[in-house]
C-alpha cells in the first residue's frame, strides 16, 4: 500500500505537464519542433532546476534569506531567469520560428524544470497527502511550464512585430513570467482553486496561440511563396540586369570585384530556391502529406557557405537590402537543413 500511494503521487506529480505538452505537440499542424529537441529542452529545463535548488539552498542556507521572502519574491525571479536563458539561446540562434514553436519550446523547458523539482521534493519530502502532489502536478508543474511559454511567446511575437530580434524583447515576457510565478507562490488564491483555474485558462490561453500563429504561418506562407517564385523567375529569365534587382548589382560594381557581383546573384538565385522548398514542406504538411528527404539540399547549403564566404561580411552587409533577414526566413534555412 506503502509503495502504491509512493507511485501514485510521484505519476501525479509529473504526468500532468507532460500530457499538457504532449498535447501541445499533437495539436501543431506543421510538427517543426522535433521530438529529440523537444526531449533535449526537457533535460535542459531539470538542468536548470537543479542549478536553482543550489542557488536557493545556499541563499537559506549560507545568506540567511528568510524562507517566505525567498518562496515568494527571490525563487521566482531565479527561477525565471534560468528558464528564460534557454529560450534566449533558441531564439538568438534562430531556432524559433512561429508563435507555436515558442509555445512548444518554452513549456517544454519548464516541463523539465517543474519534472525535476517534484522528484527533488518527491525524495525530501514525507508527506502522505495525495492532495498535496495532485496541486504540485496540475498547479505548480503547470505554472512552471505555461509562464516559461509565455515569456517565449511574448518576446517571439515582439521580434516578428518590431523589425528582428533586439535584447529588449526578452524583458517583458520575462517580466511577465516573474509576477505570474511569484504571484502564484503568494497563495492568494488557496492552491485548490489556483489548480481548478489553471487547468481552465491555459487550454484556452494555448487554443488562442495556436490559432493565432496559424492564420499569421498561412498569410506569411502564401505572400512570401508567391514574392520568392516571382523574384527566381526573374533571375532565371535572364532579365534580371533590367530589373530592381540588376539596377541594385549594378551600383555594386563600382565596389566589387565582378565575380563577387556575380557571386552575390548566384548567393540570391539560391536563397531564394531554399526559401520556396522550405515554404513548399510547410505547405505539404499543412495539407497532411510528408515531404521526401532531397539528397541535394546539403549540396545546397555547402554552395550556400562557399558563396558567402567568396562575397565577404561587407558583400552581404551590401546585399541584405535583396535577402531575406527577418527571424522567420532566416529560421527556415535551419529548418530546412535539419530535415
Amino acid at each position: 500500500m506503502i509503495l502504491f500511494n509512493a507511485g501514485l503521487h510521484l505519476m501525479l506529480g509529473l504526468s500532468p505537464v507532460f500530457v499538457f505538452l504532449l498535447a501541445l505537440i499533437v495539436l501543431d499542424s506543421y510538427k517543426l519542433v522535433r521530438l529529440q529537441s523537444v526531449a533535449w529542452l526537457i533535460v535542459v529545463g531539470g538542468l536548470a532546476a537543479m542549478v536553482s535548488l543550489q542557488i536557493n539552498s545556499l541563499l537559506v542556507d549560507v545568506v540567511g534569506v528568510d524562507r517566505l521572502m525567498l518562496t515568494r519574491y527571490v525563487a521566482p525571479v531565479i527561477e525565471e531567469l534560468l528558464k528564460g536563458a534557454v529560450i534566449v539561446y533558441l531564439m538568438t540562434r534562430r531556432r524559433i520560428g512561429f508563435l507555436v514553436d515558442a509555445a512548444i519550446s518554452g513549456f517544454a523547458v519548464g516541463a523539465g524544470f517543474a519534472a525535476l523539482e517534484n522528484i527533488h521534493y518527491f525524495t525530501v519530502l514525507d508527506d502522505p497527502n495525495t492532495a498535496l502532489w495532485v496541486v504540485r502536478g496540475f498547479g505548480t508543474a503547470l505554472m512552471h511550464g505555461s509562464v516559461t511559454a509565455t515569456m517565449a511567446i511574448v518576446a517571439k511575437q515582439l521580434a516578428d512585430t518590431r523589425g528582428g530580434l533586439k535584447a529588449w524583447h526578452f524583458l517583458p515576457g520575462l517580466a511577465i513570467a516573474v509576477i505570474l510565478h511569484s504571484f502564484f507562490n503568494h497563495f492568494i488564491i488557496a492552491p485548490d482553486v489556483a489548480t481548478v483555474l489553471i487547468l481552465i485558462v491555459l487550454p484556452v490561453f494555448f487554443a488562442v496561440v495556436f490559432r493565432f500563429s496559424e492564420l499569421r504561418t498561412r498569410d506569411w506562407l502564401g505572400t512570401g511563396f508567391d514574392t520568392d517564385s516571382e523574384l527566381l523567375e526573374i533571375i532565371g529569365s535572364g532579365k534580371a540586369l533590367q530589373s530592381r534587382i540588376g539596377s541594385y548589382l549594378g551600383e555594386l560594381k563600382d565596389r566589387f570585384e565582378p565575380t563577387v557581383v556575380a557571386d552575390m546573384l548566384c548567393l540570391l538565385r539560391l536563397r531564394l530556391e531554399l526559401s520556396i522548398r522550405a515554404k513548399g514542406i510547410l505547405l505539404a504538411r499543412q495539407a497532411g502529406f510528408s515531404m521526401p528527404q532531397d539528397p541535394q539540399v546539403e549540396a545546397n547549403f555547402t554552395e550556400l557557405h562557399y558563396l558567402e564566404n567568396n562575397i565577404g561580411r561587407t558583400g552581404m552587409f551590401a546585399m541584405s537590402p535583396l535577402l531575406h533577414f527577418s527571424d522567420r526566413d532566416l529560421w527556415q534555412y535551419h529548418m530546412l537543413g535539419k530535415l
